[in-house]
């Protein structure tokens, strides 16, 4: 595991445990654990979007077609944090990361991947990365166009018929 791998798997441990201790008690969310994931995962996927991907952007192939599941994954997931969560909410967000983090972590994933054309740049990448700033999220807001934009976004990240 190179680098920029290492320090992203990381930070998805990070977020596993925000989101571990945010539904811990299935009758109540922990709003604190919660907001503190969804800020970090925002960040995240921030980091992903803005600088790593676009830095790889020599990818072809099978790695090509991780980067725009990757990004599909992204929009299903960001969408997932505009409503107030519920415990539903947060057994969807938990059925899209866990196979969506495997893809990213695994070996020949997309991270393995990114860092193989990023060659000699890749120093340079984990140090943007490491500096990325916050995201802060919007107000949480909920309605119907809200929940069919969550059922789009899964849908096109291939998760259709989660968001009921």
């Amino acid at each position: 595991m190179g680098e920029i791998a290492e320090f992203l798997a990381k930070d998805h441990d990070r977020l596993d445990a925000l989101f571990t201790r945010a539904r811990a008690d299935e009758a109540r969310i922990d709003l604190e654990a919660y907001e503190a994931f969804r800020r970090g995962l925002l960040k995240h996927v921030g980091m992903e979007e803005l600088i790593l991907i676009p830095a790889a952007r020599r990818l072809s192939g099978a790695a090509a077609a991780l980067a725009r599941q990757t990004r599909l994954d992204h929009a299903a997931l960001t969408s997932l944090l505009i409503p107030t969560p519920t415990a539903g909410l947060l057994r969807v967000l938990h059925a899209v990361l866990e196979p969506h983090n495997r893809m990213e972590e695994e070996e020949g994933g997309l991270y393995d991947l990114c860092e193989l054309v990023l060659g000699a740049e890749a120093e340079a990448i984990l140090a943007k990365l490491r500096a990325a700033p916050d995201i802060p999220p919007a107000a949480h807001v909920d309605g119907p166009r809200v929940e069919d934009s969550i059922r789009r976004a899964l849908a096109a990240a291939g998760y259709a018929g989660l968001w009921s």
